[in-house]
């Protein structure tokens, strides 16, 4: 299983980081589209590194179009010598519409057409096909020389591979259709991905007439641990905080109501209107905890990790929404890397 880290979005720290991620044995590191553009940072990254893979987990596609990031893809694949992984999600339609000023509609079937343009364009920069996409949402006919990158940007690497980031069951067969991997919502029990996710995800790989042999999930990691009392009960407390926070979305209400919680969703969601976030995370009570998150000192996570999901998935990246000492990965890694 490869172990990935997040890089943030500081630029001022970003190449530091991932030349320390690399040191310490990370395959790879992501952003996140927060509060920061998440592309700028994995340029640094890969100024800094030689091998670590780097990827967006997620860019939200819809605040863009296919065309930015065809060529955001190609030149960060370019720059890394292939090793750059375009990582999208839809992100809610409040944000789309009223945070982006961008449409929206139709998101599975829209994203699925926006992964099928990128590639279009992709297959006209590398290969010289003509360019003639036209979709329901997207159409792409015109494309000249001058604005076309060279072939050779990309050696013997290729494009890009995508990844798409889902909870629904239509978002995540599009990503077995036409991605390369899987990104799972941290807001994701081992139970939902087993019974929801990677069949949805073996339907959308059959659609395109093919196996999951190849395609990669990257899977759910929430993680509490700590070395001392204190540090166990602040990431206790953060993580219930980004448990509640994800738990009162109504799209994500499908991996509640899974464990019989659906009721849970109704609570936190009232909570949230009323800007009760503080609150919400006294909801989230020890057995909703520890379904979500791995729960334990650092020498129980790796072998609890690979217990719940070892045979389904083929990287984790440690999400632990809380202020914590690298040094407390290193015995968890390892144990990951020696199971």
């Amino acid at each position: 299983m490869k172990i990935d880290g997040s890089l943030g979005t500081d630029l001022k720290t970003a190449g530091t980081k991932a030349r320390e991620a690399e040191q310490q044995g990370y395959s790879g590191v992501w952003t996140a589209e927060t509060a920061h553009d998440p592309f700028l940072p994995l340029l640094l990254a890969a100024e800094h590194t030689e091998k670590l893979e780097i990827g967006t987990s997620i860019a939200v596609a819809f605040a863009r179009n296919p065309m930015t990031l065809a060529n955001l893809g190609w030149d960060l694949q370019a720059f890394s010598e292939g090793r750059f992984v375009l990582g999208l999600g839809s992100q809610i339609k409040p944000h789309i519409t009223k945070r982006f000023s961008m449409e929206w509609s139709k998101p599975a079937a829209r994203m699925r057409e926006m992964i099928l343009a990128i590639r279009a364009i992709w297959d006209t920069w590398h290969n010289g096909t003509p360019l003639e996409f036209r979709g329901e949402f997207y159409t792409h006919t015109l494309m000249t020389p001058f604005f076309t990158p060279d072939p050779a940007d990309l050696g013997d690497f290729g494009v890009p591979k995508i990844f798409l980031a889902g909870v629904g069951e239509l978002m995540t067969e599009v990503a077995g259709e036409v991605c390369d991997g899987f990104l799972c919502h941290g807001f994701t029990t081992e139970k939902y991905l087993r019974e929801v996710t990677i069949p949805a995800l073996e339907r959308g790989r059959a659609k395109a007439g093919k196996t999951m042999e190849g395609f990669e999930i990257v899977g759910p990691s929430f993680v509490v641990t700590g070395t001392t009392d204190e540090q166990m009960e602040m990431a206790m407390a953060g993580t219930r905080q980004q448990i509640a926070f994800y738990g009162s979305t109504p799209a994500y209400r499908n991996v509640l109501e899974i464990h019989g919680w659906g009721g849970l969703q109704d609570e936190l969601n009232a909570l949230s209107k009323r800007g009760q976030w503080v609150e919400m995370g006294t909801l989230i009570d020890d057995e909703v905890l520890n379904t979500f998150a791995v729960v334990g000192a650092p020498e129980q996570i790796g072998s609890e990790l690979n217990r719940r999901y070892g045979d389904v998935i083929q990287r984790i990246s440690f999400y632990a929404p809380y202020a914590n000492d690298p040094e407390r990965w290193r015995k968890v890694m390892d144990d990951i890397a020696a199971a």
